[in-house]
């Protein structure tokens, strides 16, 4: 997959997650996957987390069972054999958490501390820029443009995209690099606290960071992405302060304008002005 249709690490990481329990299952003999076994996988992989994570163990499974194929190691035509996990588009809400919410976690770092400093600067990009855990993850030193006051960040599809440097994630970042970062060969921008000093084994790890910060600010979170509450946090509040959803979708790089529309849901006093009457109940 990273050879032939250059997917990157991150996705990789995600794919292999569900095909370790498949694997575990089957052992080393590809042959033993059936239509049947298979079904009732993908059955037990759904009951157990959310619709992205089922979609993402489909995927996975039709990608290597065609690689399976391709070696002659299972039956042609076993990958159509994947159920399709159901799910209608904009069929749910946006998580988010409101203003007050989103500064107590924040403020919930101890920034007098290293590990505090380094949280706050990634608490402040996911909230302030809408940055996903993965291009927090995959930030570079070289990424900052200090005398420009931007950064660069490629995100899902890879096209590079320059965001504003603010003052308070500035003052946050050099806080860090300063007087919180370890000495490290690694040239990522956040690192490790404890040795090896490296970089953080996947994106995974900012999505603990803030949910740690949301325990400790006591402010619940009905997700299991907590990273991405806060991009959805950072969204919604724009809305609310009269953004349009084409300012949105370019500060959340999305490709479409559809994917964007998801936050007029959660424009409540706009979706108020539209709102008919019940027939037969005078209107509030």
């Amino acid at each position: 997959m990273r050879q032939q249709r250059g997917t990157a690490d991150p996705t990789l990481h995600n794919y292999s997650i569900p095909l370790r329990d498949l694997l575990k299952r089957i052992g080393e003999d590809p042959h033993r996957l059936d239509a049947q076994c298979l079904r009732q996988f993908v059955l037990e992989q759904s009951h157990k987390c959310e619709w992205a994570s089922a979609k993402n163990c489909t995927t996975a499974l039709r990608m290597f069972l065609r690689f399976l194929i391709a070696e002659g190691k299972c039956s042609v035509g076993l990958d159509a054999a994947v159920p399709a996990v159901a799910h209608w588009r904009l069929s749910s809400l946006p998580r988010y958490l409101q203003a007050d919410d989103v500064e107590r976690v924040i403020a919930s770092c101890d920034v007098t501390s290293a590990v505090g400093k380094r949280d706050r600067a990634i608490l402040l990009l996911l909230s302030r820029l809408a940055l996903r855990a993965g291009d927090v993850w995959q930030l570079r030193l070289e990424d900052i443009d200090w005398k420009g006051a931007s950064i660069s960040v490629s995100g899902k599809s890879r096209r590079e995209t320059r965001l504003p440097l603010t003052h308070e994630i500035g003052e946050a970042l050099v806080d860090y690099l300063q007087h919180g970062r370890p000495q490290s060969e690694s040239n990522a921008v956040f690192v490790r606290s404890r040795a090896p000093f490296r970089a953080f084994a996947c994106h995974s790890a900012v999505s603990v960071i803030v949910e740690r910060a949301m325990r400790r600010a006591e402010v619940a979170c009905a997700s299991r992405g907590a990273a991405h509450v806060l991009r959805h946090s950072a969204a919604s509040s724009m809305l609310r302060q009269g953004a349009s959803l084409q300012d949105i979708a370019a500060i959340l790089r999305h490709r479409s304008i559809e994917t964007t529309q998801i936050y007029a849901k959660v424009d409540v006093i706009s979706l108020r002005s539209i709102a008919q009457p019940w027939p037969m109940v005078q209107s509030c």
